[in-house]
């Protein structure tokens, strides 16, 4: 029986009559130094919750359309059912999602409503909360994927060392992390699971078997116990994949396997370059310039460091976990870029799980330049010019990163988010209220149309269009599935005919626009004078992402760089401009340049 307890459970003997007043000190101090590391990485993890809580709820711009598509709007379909107006994209069609991420929030969306019934929310409140509640399950994740950093880094450089700290801070000043890292994308969540799993792999294996019997700082030897996690992992590994093939079998009612599929249509059919082709050197000058910013020289430097001093060549002792987990990192680090190079579609998020470990190597040039510099015990702070340089240069390294942050973040492509908010207060304030059945006045109409005349997915859908009163139709751009190469070289999307020739287009497609909100000369007609009536029947299939013809609707929403083509269409027509927001200084898709443009049917003669 251990002496260190103050009494001997079994017995009920004092265990400590044979220990010392010094013994009794230095267990104290080892019990306080442990308690201090425990509030200290709590309340750090709470602080990282609080942080990306706020980082969540203060992004009002639109970056990617599958942040919506490829995990809200299936997670909508799930959480209130097939007809519920979301939007379903070919890629589930097809199987080619995993459906455990959509699953994370339909919980969320169905406890949210819940709650909202419970507590009997307005419609407005209640569409706020529904906005929200997926934001702060991300915000969750990404404060894990935030905490497991640097507890990674602890691991690297050691507990409570300034390099650890200094990988805590980069994660927290990166403006991508600020920009992506709340995001409902699920290259979001695989950064954190990517993270978590470096932290708890048995990154002793690494070491030879002569020298892996090592006592570390902390008593415990490394070689011991290194079956178990091996069979812990395996356990893991086989249920995740079942739970993940029960999920799949739930939602697309088969048993398929995802992976298989993704793999088959986007390489074997080459569909992924039907998104935009990059070229081989896109994530070395864009995509870790766009993940690093400011720390793009210190991840370069470490990145040669840990590749060029490889453990073998660490002085004695023998080598340790630290140089073994900084070289694998940074040979990940260069290997996954180079193999996804090969891969002619190509994403900044792609390598997004890459951030991480590269905060971890980056630590320590940052740590080495800025702290001689910073710290008020350093000989030479205040008195060498290249430290007072360095202290000037902090200031601006911080400014910098949060200026990036807030624009990114506030006022690049703000526009497809602020127009949907329109369109919902529009819909509570003219579809949802009645007038009282007292007045003559005739009830309002229940339901509301819009249309987007942009580049499919510009916009959220019904995650953001939350009423089911709030029916629209988008221009769709669905692959070339299942066609020979000859067939998709000469194939365009409905995105590209309309842009091809927009009144041609137009005219085919909808016929004359209506001179007078009720009187409608399309081709597919509505009855009554109210706006939002929509007619069961011809047409009915393009509203809510579905296939079929399409109507003006009440609402139509477009880039400013299309205004004047859709200016010169409807002059004459009952449409007018009632809203318009800005989007961006500019951008690298001519379509999406310009403020978004609203226009509504109004009553009266055109």
């Amino acid at each position: 029986m251990s002496s260190t307890p103050d009494r001997d459970l079994a017995t009920g003997v004092d265990g400590s009559a044979g220990l010392t007043s010094s013994d009794h000190k230095g267990l104290h101090q080892q019990a306080l130094r442990r308690a201090q590391h425990a509030v200290t990485s709590r309340d750090v993890f709470l602080f990282l919750i609080a942080f990306r809580i706020l980082n969540a709820l203060s992004i009002k711009t639109f970056f990617q359309p599958d942040e919506y598509f490829q995990s809200l709007e299936p997670a909508w379909q799930i959480a209130f059912g097939s007809e519920s107006g979301s939007w379903i994209t070919w890629e589930w069609k097809h199987h080619l999602r995993s459906t455990i991420h959509p699953y994370l929030f339909a919980t969320v969306y169905w406890l949210s409503a819940a709650l909202a019934k419970l507590v009997r929310l307005s419609a407005h409140n209640r569409a706020e909360l529904l906005i929200a509640a997926p934001k702060l399950l991300q915000a969750i994740s990404a404060a894990t994927g935030d905490y497991y950093t640097w507890q990674l880094a602890q691991k690297v450089y050691g507990k409570d060392s300034h390099e650890s700290w200094a990988a805590l801070g980069l994660t927290v000043c990166s403006p991508w992390q600020w920009f992506c890292s709340t995001r409902t994308l699920s290259n979001c969540l695989e950064t954190t699971l990517t993270t978590v799993a470096l932290y708890m792999w048995p990154w002793q294996w690494s070491l030879d078997e002569t020298e892996s019997d090592i006592v570390e700082s902390d008593g415990l030897r490394r070689d011991q116990g290194q079956n178990q996690p091996k069979s812990v992992d395996q356990l893991t590994s086989s249920l995740v994949l079942t739970v993940s093939a029960i999920f799949d079998r739930l939602y697309y009612r088969q048993w398929v396997f995802p992976p298989f599929r993704f793999l088959y249509f986007n390489i074997a059919q080459s569909l992924a370059v039907f998104y935009g082709r990059n070229d081989w050197s896109y994530y070395l000058t864009q995509g870790y310039p766009l993940l690093l910013t400011t720390y793009l020289p210190f991840a370069l430097l470490d990145i040669y460091h840990a590749i060029t001093r490889t453990p073998s060549s660490q002085a004695p002792p023998a080598p340790t976990i630290s140089p073994i987990i900084r070289h694998q990192l940074a040979t990940i680090a260069l290997f996954v870029p180079l193999a996804l190079s090969f891969i002619s579609h190509k994403e900044v998020r792609f390598i997004y799980p890459l951030l991480p470990p590269l905060h971890i190597l980056a630590a320590s040039s940052v740590t080495t330049f800025f702290l001689p510099a910073l710290s008020p015990a350093s000989p030479t702070r205040n008195t060498r010019p290249s430290t007072l340089k360095r202290l000037l240069l902090f200031p601006l390294f911080l400014t910098t990163n949060a200026l990036i942050a807030f624009l990114a973040t506030t006022s690049h492509q703000p526009g497809p988010l602020t127009a949907l908010a329109y369109l919902r207060a529009e819909h509570e304030t003219h579809y949802l209220t009645q007038p009282p059945a007292s007045t003559p006045l005739a009830p309002a109409p229940t339901a509301m149309t819009a249309a987007f005349l942009m580049p499919c997915h510009s916009t959220p859908w019904r995650s953001h269009l939350i009423h089911p009163g709030i029916h629209a139709w988008a221009l769709s751009c669905d692959p070339p599935v299942n066609r020979n190469a000859s067939a998709r070289a000469a194939y365009l999307d409905e995105a590209d005919q309309f842009y091809a020739d927009p009144v041609a287009w137009l005219d085919v497609c909808l016929g004359p626009p209506p001179r007078r909100k009720g009187v409608f000369s399309g081709k597919v007609p509505r009855k009554g004078l109210g706006m939002g009536d929509v007619q069961e029947g011809e047409g009915m299939q393009a509203w809510d992402g579905g296939e079929g013809a399409k109507a003006w609707p009440d609402y139509l929403l477009f880039f400013g760089a299309l205004e004047d083509v859709l200016g010169g269409v409807l002059r004459g027509s009952a449409y007018r401009e009632c809203w318009r927001g800005w989007n961006s200084w500019g951008h690298d898709d001519r379509r999406r340049r310009g403020d978004v443009v609203v226009w509504c049917l109004r009553g009266g003669e055109g």
